[in-house]
């Protein structure tokens, strides 16, 4: 099998912190090894500013510097990484699975799903042709390229109400709209955000986004059913995050009610070959305990490997 360049002992879906240690103990145990990211080096991992938790690290160590530690470490064991690379169908029959992407098809005796989460979309008109053009999930990324404009926070959440403070220390004015729901956050962080001078709150709900190239307004319908437009220069959409595996659950992995992947304490999924690890599969939700399951999932990965061969 190893002379055919697109197949490979164990293919990893994410190159977020579980993706790569699931990649750095395959590799390392001489597995040809596969990692796919659909965004940059480290996912969405590479969003949080510092790990304080961390293992060997009692001063911290920041998201970036920790995935390059952990992408080299993968490199130096020749594990092949390939990001933008998007997966969009998989056939998981047969002992060989295959993978199918934007650029290519691999096939892989073994797969482990470590696709993190993904941010709650508005699902309102204009958001999906603004992503990166006004439209963002992220704070911590884009909320420097809002300094003294107008933006809005969609969502009720103490993560909500946060990205809004945080956000009026950049921003000309913050507008929050809780999305029809009840500010659930800690009426110290409330009173914090009221006590502002350029934020205000909008009871209702984002029912549309405006704009060609860029965000130019956004439409709201208010508790009482009018509809307001606010002109804005940015939204951020803070409605939380859900496991992100529809393509996985397409193609028959089992999931819960919350969309989370079911494992058992080896990583398994329901699938003989196919592991997950990871936020994924909704555990821990820690880079250390991602971390952990990304190991066990290619340990358990090169055991499934061990028994193919030997009936060969």
């Amino acid at each position: 099998m190893k002379g055919k360049d697109n197949v490979y002992d164990i293919v990893v879906i994410g190159a977020g912190p579980a993706g790569l240690s699931a990649g750095i103990n395959a590799s390392r145990s001489g597995l040809r090894t596969l990692i796919l990211e659909t965004e940059e080096l480290g996912g969405k991992a590479a969003g949080i500013s510092l790990y304080e938790n961390y293992p060997g690290f009692p001063e911290g160590i920041t998201a970036t510097e920790l995935v390059e530690r952990m992408r080299k470490q993968a490199s130096k064991f020749d594990a092949e990484l390939r990001y933008h690379e998007e997966v969009i169908n998989l056939d998981l029959k047969g002992d060989l699975k295959k993978v199918t992407t934007n650029q290519a098809i691999y096939e892989t005796l073994t797969l482990v799903i470590a696709t993190g989460t993904q941010s709650k979309k508005l699902n309102a008109p204009g958001e999906i042709k603004l992503i990166g053009r006004g439209v963002s999930y992220c704070r911590v990324c884009d909320g420097p390229f809002f300094k003294d404009l107008t933006v809005a926070v969609v969502g009720s959440s103490k993560g909500a109400i946060t990205d809004a403070l945080l956000l009026t220390e950049i921003a000309g004015e913050v507008i929050l709209i809780p999305q029809n729901g009840k500010i659930k956050a800690p009426r110290k962080l409330i009173k914090k955000l009221l006590d502002k001078v350029n934020v205000k709150i909008i009871r209702g709900r984002v029912i549309a986004i405006q704009g060609e190239q860029v965000v130019k307004a956004i439409e709201i319908k208010l508790e009482n059913e009018k509809t307001l437009v606010e002109q804005v220069n940015g939204i951020f959409i803070s409605l939380g995050k859900v496991p992100a595996t529809e393509i996985v659950e397409k193609a028959g992995v089992a999931v819960d009610e919350r969309g989370c992947i079911k494992v058992d304490r080896w990583q398994r999924t329901n699938i003989e070959g196919v592991f997950a690890s990871g936020d994924c599969t909704c555990g821990g939700m820690q880079v250390v305990t991602a971390v952990g399951e990304g190991a066990m999932a290619s340990l358990k990965a090169l055991g499934h490997i061990t028994k193919i061969r030997a009936g060969e």
